[in-house]
């Protein structure tokens, strides 16, 4: 199920089926890069803009505007092997600069700002006034080193686990055509585009590489790349506006990407029997396959059918082994019915859900839901907790986890973490009171 999670400074997109596909796209390099592949994640942003970035930690952010802007799953994976080689390079900095700039840049830092310029006026002007433009300057003149050897340590991580560096090269001539778009690399003389690698130039030095690595002939995974295909019209629509995606995707087109973009587009606009009828299409195509059964039981429930949602959802779950996010969908759709009979199995299925991912505020909400429906209100206040803090929502968070500490059994599990959380809230609000 596609959904919008909010965080601390954007939103996070979760699905179960792109997340599945990240993990295999980024585990071959993540093992090339040394690291282990279960303490990394790769993390989908709610953002237009065409960008990727490390903040901290072993995690990838990749903006949903270059997953839309890529072609191919070459071209992805080059972007994650450039953002591992930030990780493994430690090139998180926690300065003000950094701290401005959200992170190390990017694959597309200098193309971020140059677009900001020439479409934000006089605001976004404003950004580099003189003083902040000699900051930004000092800033990149570091990030350009570790962007060239980001790129390097790419490259390395590419052609230790057998993949062709030709979709790293496409996605930098994509951006070179961008920047020029945007009348960059023109040999301006800003602190910015001198200080910041430019695109032609890093494509010289990639090609040279890669072209000489054995892998650069060897094409993709063709499994991956359907996967690809099919994950990135299923964001486009649900992110676009539907009169956009009947466009990229037209009714002439009856594959299987264009028929899950248009299934999301017509459950937007209201329309359940056409958007049923690319569902079923699908399912009719490939009957098993519980991504395709969760799209149903989500445009179901959506709709205001949550029984009817409840027989393909609960096969998904079965099928993939209770997915933490399918199985919260699936949780919820029970609830939804507002059947107490149903209230038992929605219990367990969250439990089961937020004991493989903590991390998802949604699965804390429904499991709250389910113990107030109980009578567990310290339970139910403890889930709320939970969420809040997820949310960033420290004060409520709190106030959540001291109710319910006040009332769980002293030194239980669930007391104990109430504690953890509400020492984790105190500090978050002390925190921003220091940085008023």
């Amino acid at each position: 199920m596609l959904a919008v999670e909010p965080a601390a400074a954007q939103s996070i997109l979760r699905d179960a089926e792109t997340e599945a596909l990240f993990h295999d796209m980024a585990a071959p390099l993540i093992a090339a890069a040394g690291l282990e592949p279960k303490n990394v994640d790769i993390v989908l942003v709610n953002d237009p803009e065409v960008n990727s970035f490390v903040a901290g930690g072993q995690a990838v952010y990749i903006n949903s505007g270059l997953i839309n802007e890529a072609t191919s799953a070459l071209q992805v994976q080059g972007v994650i092997a450039h953002e591992l080689g930030h990780i493994v390079g430690g090139h998180v900095i926690n300065d003000g600069g950094a701290k401005a700039a959200g992170g190390i840049s990017l694959l597309s830092l200098l193309l971020g700002v140059g677009a900001a310029i020439a479409g934000g006026g006089e605001a976004a002007m404003g950004i580099l006034a003189a003083g902040q433009q000699a900051a930004l300057g000092k800033y990149l003149a570091f990030t350009r080193m570790q962007e060239s050897q980001a790129d390097a340590a790419g490259a390395t991580f590419l052609s230790k686990a057998g993949i062709s560096g030709r979709g790293s090269v496409e996605f930098f001539e994509k951006l070179q055509n961008m920047e020029y778009r945007y009348g960059q690399g023109h040999g301006t003389e800003e602190a910015f585009y001198s200080t910041h690698p430019l695109t032609p130039d890093r494509i010289a030095t990639l090609k040279d590489t890669y072209e000489k690595d054995p892998a650069w002939k060897k094409p993709g995974d063709p499994a991956l790349e359907a996967r690809f295909q099919r994950a990135k019209a299923k964001l486009y629509g649900y992110l676009a506006q539907p009169s956009d995606t009947l466009r990229v995707y037209p009714m002439t087109m009856t594959g299987v990407p264009a028929r899950y973009a248009r299934a999301y587009a017509w459950h937007k606009d209201g329309f359940l029997e056409k958007s049923m009828v690319e569902t079923d299409a699908l399912l009719a195509a490939a009957p098993n396959d519980p991504y395709f059964l969760e799209l149903k039981g989500q445009i179901l429930l959506e709709a205001g059918k949550p029984v009817d949602a409840l027989s393909p959802l609960r096969r998904a779950t079965e099928m993939t082994g209770n997915q933490p996010l399918i199985a919260t969908t699936f949780g919820h759709a029970l609830i939804a019915t507002e059947d107490p009979m149903n209230f038992k199995e929605a219990e367990r299925v969250l439990k089961a859900a937020v004991a493989r991912d903590r991390d998802n505020p949604f699965a804390w909400y429904n499991l709250g839901v389910v113990y107030a429906a109980d009578g567990d209100i310290p339970r139910a206040r403890l889930a709320s907790a939970e969420q809040q803090v997820l949310n960033q929502q420290m004060r409520p968070a709190l106030m959540s986890a001291e109710a319910a500490e006040a009332a769980l059994p002293k030194g239980s599990p669930d007391w104990l973490r109430a504690q953890d959380i509400a020492m984790q809230a105190r500090a978050a609000i002390e925190r921003a009171k220091k940085h008023k």
